[in-house]
């Protein structure tokens, strides 16, 4: 490990004296490719640093322990420096294991109805709040893409485009299916009711390296836009709806008033789907070979059940119940992401003990 960690300080050290050239930004996504290539080795760099200076202060810990006057000292300094290094080498090896190449990308988030009727299309809304207002948290920047409102409020189907650096790597563990109870507005007797929606987080594909979509494979349809009328009531085909014939992926949108920008999004939002079936059919086969607690990507799979009454939230892969529902729907999803993203490097370190 310590010939490879050597290796990348090298590396390190290379790419800033290629940025530190003065013609370094003239080709644009050559700097680019440098810059991210610098965050990622950054941290794994500075941390085997510490842990080389932790190893030279158990060096000098050790050679301390021969004088009688310093061994109380010595002894001290040699534990702390011993539980350094150990910590150190956890850290290491959670930043060596391999990164999925979708984690820096910005993400197209669907969220559907599902059992339940209205109250599902409320709770969708509630969904796409709760992720919108953690997107806000991080810096993040959120875009409607598409969608299909409910006539008591929230969605049957709405598309977010969530960009932003590190979005996906934050949010992929999200998609299945999420399961409220709680007692609608609409409840005169008080009973719980058990709603459902799901939930698909899909990164967003680069037009150039990922999907290569024929136009033969597509069929394009304009139609006017609905809406509630007043004076933006689109009076021309500028909704688009695009159907991938091969697959038979249907996307619309009409949320803009320009065709153009229109048929752009739902584009876009084709080329992620197209995305994100390769990406369900690659997970399929390795399930078949390993079985995954926590990035399944099964979308029928129930993930997460958010009680109000009791005011907690659970997520069934992981077994983690918390009691801070309101925090959690107000965009409070630190804990479950991390705690999602820490046992997702725990399978990841087990699996390569096994290999």
């Amino acid at each position: 490990m310590r010939g490879r960690l050597e290796q990348l300080g090298h590396r390190l050290a290379e790419i800033d004296a290629l940025l530190a050239e003065p013609d370094s930004a003239a080709d644009m996504d050559r700097f680019r490719k440098w810059t991210r290539e610098r965050a990622e080795l950054e941290p794994v760099v500075r941390v085997f640093e510490s842990w080389q200076r932790a190893f030279e202060d158990r060096d000098a810990a050790r050679e301390m322990l021969s004088d009688p006057d310093m061994k109380a000292l010595a002894e001290e300094e040699l534990a702390g420096a011993d539980a350094r290094i150990e910590a150190l080498e956890d850290e290491l090896q959670i930043l060596l294991l391999p990164r999925d190449p979708d984690d820096d990308r910005s993400v197209f988030l669907e969220i559907r109805a599902g059992t339940g009727g209205d109250e599902s299309a409320l709770f969708a809304g509630d969904l796409l709040r709760m992720y919108t207002r953690y997107a806000e948290v991080h810096g993040w920047r959120v875009e409607l893409m598409s969608e299909s409102a409910s006539e008591l409020g929230g969605y049957k189907e709405v598309i977010a485009h969530i960009e932003g650096d590190g979005v996906y790597g934050r949010l992929k563990f999200e998609s299945g299916a999420h399961r409220v109870q709680r007692v609608p507005e609409t409840e005169s007797q008080g009973r719980v009711h058990t709603s459902a929606c799901t939930v698909a987080v899909m990164p967003e594909a680069d037009p150039q390296a990922d999907i290569r979509v024929d136009p033969n494979d597509l069929r394009i349809d304009t139609f006017r836009a609905s809406g509630a009328g007043g004076q933006h009531i689109n009076k021309t085909d500028s909704a688009v709806r695009i159907t991938h014939l091969p697959t038979g992926l249907v996307v619309e949108c009409q949320d803009d008033r320009s065709q153009h920008r229109n048929k752009d999004k739902a584009m876009q939002v084709l080329a992620a789907r197209l995305k994100d079936r390769q990406q369900q059919e690659a997970h399929a086969r390795e399930a078949a070979q390993r079985k995954s607690l926590v990035g399944s990507g099964d979308r029928s799979e129930r993930i997460r059940t958010y009680n109000f009454p009791q005011g907690r939230v659970t997520d069934h892969r992981i077994n983690l119940t918390l009691y801070k529902l309101a925090q959690v729907m107000d965009g409070d999803l630190g804990e479950l992401t991390d705690a999602l993203l820490a046992e997702h490097q725990a399978e990841q370190l087990a699996a390569l003990a096994l290999d």
